[in-house]
């Protein structure tokens, strides 16, 4: 009996390897999952700094909105590559910038980021940016440019 769990452990831990080396079709989904494709040219991420200026934040607010650290942010603008993740928020965040200065002054956005909005049930849109529902941020600009009242 006493082989018999050794032989259990061996074959549950080989398992896997040998199914990885095989291109298991899990192991590719993580792969895929964990590797972004590359920006398009029209993508290129904005400089960290620039754009942080655009928004009129400061560090502490610009690694709210990013989801990413003050350290990571300060190595970023100071020139460290961003990561292929990293990259993709800073153009999700350069868009977010520009469709705000499309519907407010570019001197309101940082003040408008940290209000409590009605909209938002009294959150600030920061906030609803951090509660992973950025997608409401997007339906107020949609109905600000629209003119739709709704």
């Amino acid at each position: 009996m006493a082989g018999q769990p050794k032989t259990l452990r061996k074959s549950a831990v080989a398992a896997p390897r040998k199914n990885a080396r095989q291109g298991n079709s899990r192991a590719g989904s993580t792969a895929a999952r964990n590797s972004r494709a590359p920006l398009a040219a029209s993508q290129k991420p904005p400089a960290v700094l620039q754009l942080r200026q655009k928004l009129g934040v400061n560090r502490q607010v610009f690694s709210r909105l990013s989801q990413f650290s003050e350290r990571a942010i300060a190595k970023w603008e100071t020139g460290e590559p961003l990561s292929a993740p990293s990259q993709q928020r800073m153009v999700e965040l350069q868009r977010l910038q520009q469709s705000l200065s499309r519907v407010m002054r570019d001197d309101s956005v940082a003040q408008w980021l940290q209000t409590p909005n009605t909209a938002f049930a009294g959150l600030k849109p920061l906030e609803v940016v951090e509660r992973g529902e950025i997608d409401r941020l997007w339906r107020m600009i949609y109905l600000m440019e629209s003119g739709d009242p709704s």
